[in-house]
Formats: C-alpha cells, sequence, structure tokens
C-alpha cells in the first residue's frame, strides 16, 4: 500500500506530540485483541504514560502504519519518534530489562527502574 501524505502527516504527528506512542486495537482500558492488551498491560507495568492510536477506527491509519513502519502488525510501540517494536519484542525487551533500561536512557520518567 501507497502512504499518502496525510496519513504519513497523522503518523508523525501522533508518534511526535508523545515521547512513548502506541498503536493498538482498541484502546488501553479496553484492548480488542490479546497482544495489543499484553502491549498494554507491559506499558502500564512500566509505569509509562503513553498515547495510543486505535487503529480499528481509522483503516488509513491501520494500513498506514504498517507501511510507515515497514512492521507487517498491530501493535506497534514508538519511543521518541523510534519504532521499538510489536508485542513479541515489547514482551522479550520487558523480561530482560532492556525496555526500562531503554526509557531510562531515553530520559523517559518510570515508576520502577
Amino acid at each position: 500500500m501507497e502512504l499518502d501524505i496525510n496519513t504519513k502527516d497523522q503518523i508523525e504527528k501522533m508518534i511526535g506530540d508523545n515521547e512513548v506512542f502506541l498503536f493498538m486495537k482498541g484502546n488501553p482500558d479496553f484492548p480488542m485483541c490479546g497482544f495489543s492488551s499484553v502491549a498494554t498491560t507491559i506499558l502500564k507495568k512500566c509505569g509509562v504514560e503513553f498515547g495510543h492510536c486505535n487503529v480499528l477506527d481509522d483503516d488509513n491509519i491501520r494500513e498506514g502504519i504498517k507501511t510507515f513502519s515497514n512492521w507487517p502488525t498491530i501493535p506497534q510501540l514508538y519511543i521518541k519518534k523510534e519504532f521499538v517494536g510489536g508485542c513479541d519484542i515489547m514482551k522479550e525487551m520487558a523480561e530482560s530489562g532492556e525496555l526500562i533500561e531503554l526509557f531510562n536512557t531515553r530520559g523517559i520518567k518510570t515508576e520502577i527502574s
């Protein structure tokens, strides 16, 4: 899919306006898939504030984010405008301590260190 300029601008604004941003299905209080649920649980356990976008609300964003990141699945995590990965990568990074380390080195406030 070709990424149209409006969708690209929307995506860049979302990840630019938030230090931590999650493209997901549903919202943090009501995830609409297991992977999005795991991703939000990880971020909540880290105690970081994060923005989110329910890709189910907008097909252009849903498909566009896959093109933007060159990553085929949702959820997708961005930290300081940088694509980190999806659910499996988040899980591995959380288990190894890399995710908290990444937040700390990027100056993002967490509830745990």
